[in-house]
């Protein structure tokens, strides 16, 4: 892994980017994809040029909303648990073990991600408002959203069922409000994934208590 002091794939290398530029991210995304026939782990992470931190979130927790089947909630989760680590150890430079990294993903593949999941997107950068409140979402900030992004991250990659979409949308919102410095957002953000996390530790414990796995009183 690169230093922590080294700012290349930054969030603050460049002014941050238009509303709207996470939405024609995704679909230059798909592109690519199209054009190459499938992308790996590490091209999803660089495909866009320097590929923030931000967009590395967005795009590792959007495929947990995909009807796709096999285990890309654990898979994707898992990626994302990986940035959050690195978050917190104040990299800024995103880097997946090499076994992730190549890890390849077909062109149709992507384009359904980017079909389910672009609505949602489009709907949280109605909200933004570029650096508003940006000190709650500039770099300092970022490395104090390593925990929760954690903990959304394992609840992402929990086989629960319709249990992704709360944690999802909480880290779109944080995602994109990091994107544009929007503090404001990228606070709902953690709030509603405060709210995931709470909702996702009872559909666990409802399922552990189905199973009998919870001693009653």
């Amino acid at each position: 892994m690169d230093p922590p002091h080294e700012a290349d794939a930054t969030m603050d290398d460049s002014l941050p980017p238009e509303p709207g530029t996470a939405s024609q991210r995704l679909l230059r995304l798909t592109q690519h994809a199209t054009e190459a026939g499938s992308v790996s782990f590490d091209e999803l992470l660089a495909t866009m040029g320097r590929a923030s931190i931000a967009f590395a979130i967005l795009i590792l927790s959007l495929p947990a909303l995909t009807p796709i089947p096999g285990p890309f909630g654990l898979v994707f989760g898992s990626c994302l648990a990986i940035v959050s680590l690195q978050i917190l150890a104040g990299y800024r430079r995103i880097r997946l073990p090499a076994f992730l990294g190549r890890r390849q993903i077909s062109a149709s593949t992507i384009a359904l991600i980017v079909r389910y999941t672009t609505p949602l997107v489009s709907r949280v950068e109605t909200l933004l408002r570029r650096n508003r409140m940006r000190h709650l979402a500039g770099p300092r900030a970022q490395v104090a959203l390593g925990l929760p992004v954690l903990l959304l991250a394992i609840a992402v990659a929990l086989p629960i069922p319709f249990g992704n979409f709360l944690p999802v949308g909480a880290l779109v919102m944080i995602a994109l409000g990091l994107m544009e410095r929007d503090g404001l957002v990228t606070m709902l953000g953690l709030a509603l994934g405060a709210v995931a996390l709470i909702a996702s530790a009872g559909l666990v414990f409802a399922a552990m208590q189905g199973l009998g796995w919870v001693i009653g009183p």
